[in-house]
């Protein structure tokens, strides 16, 4: 087949290329470049990386701009769902919208497939093909996946998905690839090396509040604006006797609310209530208001929880009743559904309550 190979410099994509290579397709890598003038993005380092790989295996490599689009798409739904009070996702959204849907549009549709360096896997079943999980719980990265459509799955690949992490280092060794030992990159895909908060920072400015302590109402410190905090955050409140996890934000008065101890009630919920749900394949329910039970992840981490998942009469709106406490539901947030056994992707739905937020 012919295949378009989304590279980022870093050793999945890398070895992504190399797997599909040793399959016998004929390849043409491509570099997206999001991030023009947010400061230091490594962008040239890994631009200079993926050049390097092409190189060696003497194959096409284009470098794309999608920059506007992302700005337009990516960037100001982050920023309007922090502006609203929410945790937004905006590697959910870039996958769905930047990765494989402009792409796709304009470069990727001349190909028979896409492929990157996602951990996750391709399950067909009864004609259909399913989002499944990786081998690696750790890596496994369907969560960031889960608003793509059937259509973009359908043109997918997933060369590394049914690898362990240490065993595409130790392919990457074996081939000699000069990233074999270069870190995975952390944070929101558009940052870069650029500070979450200053990033914040510099489109919404501060609004400095109070943080309150939930069950007193003692007031224990000030904030510099409710945008900067989520959900379960612990880190950056700058309280002393600490730990203290924010559990509500006022945003109206731009109070931020904690509460004190790892082990604290409030950080804990069981129900979370999910607005514009999405299947990816299909709806595996359609039509049943009866609870189901599924396993869900409300963050990436390689655990899966088990819940029982209820529709209710508005469309595409759900209720998650988690089998055990969950911590920081985070409206704004996406919970992704998998199957009982966790092994296929189901699909999303946006966090619209189970912390209270007023």
């Amino acid at each position: 087949m012919n295949v378009a190979v989304l590279i980022s410099g870093g050793v999945d994509s890398a070895i992504a290329v190399h797997r599909l290579l040793e399959q016998g397709h004929s390849l043409h890598l491509f570099y997206i470049r999001i991030a023009n003038d947010l400061g230091d993005c490594s962008a040239e380092e890994d631009i200079e990386m993926c050049s390097y790989i092409a190189r060696k295996y003497g194959l096409p490599f284009d470098v794309v701009s999608l920059h506007e689009e992302y700005w337009d798409n990516v960037m100001q739904y982050a920023l309007e769902t922090v502006r609203s009070g929410l945790t937004p996702n905006p590697d959910i959204m870039c996958n769905r919208i930047i990765k494989f849907g402009y792409f796709e549009k304009r470069w990727g549709h001349e190909f028979d497939r896409t492929a990157t360096g996602h951990y996750a896997t391709r399950v067909e079943r009864d004609g259909l093909v399913w989002l499944g999980t990786a081998v690696d719980p750790v890596k496994d990265q369907t969560d960031f996946l889960a608003r793509i459509s059937y259509d973009q799955l359908e043109h997918l690949l997933f060369p590394i998905g049914d690898l362990p992490k240490a065993r595409v280092r130790e392919l990457a060794i074996e081939c000699k690839m000069p990233n074999a030992f270069r870190k995975d990159s952390q944070g929101i895909c558009f940052l870069g090396k650029i500070n979450y908060n200053d990033f914040i920072r510099r489109h919404l400015g501060e609004r400095p509040g109070a943080i309150v302590e939930l069950e007193t109402g003692r007031k224990l410190g000030e904030h510099r604006g409710y945008w900067f905090h989520t959900i379960g955050q612990r880190k950056g409140l700058g309280l002393s006797g600490g730990p203290w996890y924010v559990v509500r934000k006022n945003i109206h008065d731009n109070v931020i609310y904690v509460s004190q101890g790892y082990d604290t009630a409030k950080q804990y919920g069981d129900t979370l209530h999910l607005s514009e749900m999405h299947f990816i394949t299909l709806d595996p329910w359609p039509g049943s208001c009866e609870s189901v039970e599924v396993t869900f992840k409300n963050r990436h981490t390689p655990q899966f929880t088990t819940g029982h998942l209820t529709r209710l009469d508005n469309p595409g709106e759900y209720v998650l009743k988690s089998a055990e406490p969950v911590q920081g539901i985070a409206p704004g947030q996406f919970a992704v559904i998998y199957d009982k056994d966790h092994t296929v992707c189901l699909g999303s739905g946006i966090i619209s309550g189970g912390a209270v937020q007023f």
